[in-house]
């Protein structure tokens, strides 16, 4: 089951459940693999929102693999039918929303 706090989503595809995290390690490979020089480049290509289908199984496959699994690339892509690539970017974008866009302590506000 995936921890919120840690970033985690949990995503169900060919009757098994996938958790996936970005670690440190998966971000590396991101940036490998979209031959990008820093997270700062990584940010801006995949906010570019011009992801194609093999995009997608990297970050799916990298994210599941710092989730825990132990499936390639060719593994993963095979559990997602054409069908469900929307539910699996809508993972993927809730994935990233927890990982850098929510503040696990939001700030409270202050008493004046």
């Amino acid at each position: 089951m995936a921890n919120r706090h840690r970033g985690e989503v949990d995503l169900a595809l060919g009757g098994e459940t996938l958790t996936l995290r970005l670690t440190l390690g998966a971000l590396a490979a991101l940036e490998d693999a979209f031959a990008v020089s820093d997270l700062s480049a990584l940010g801006s290509r995949l906010e570019s929102g011009r992801l194609s289908a093999r995009d997608l199984v990297t970050i799916l496959g990298v994210a599941a693999r710092g989730g825990g699994s132990r499936l390639d690339d060719d593994a993963v892509a095979g559990l997602v039918p054409a069908g469900e690539v929307p539910r699996v970017a809508e993972a993927l974008g809730l994935l990233f929303a927890r990982s850098f866009g929510e503040a696990p302590n939001p700030p409270q506000p202050q008493q004046g």
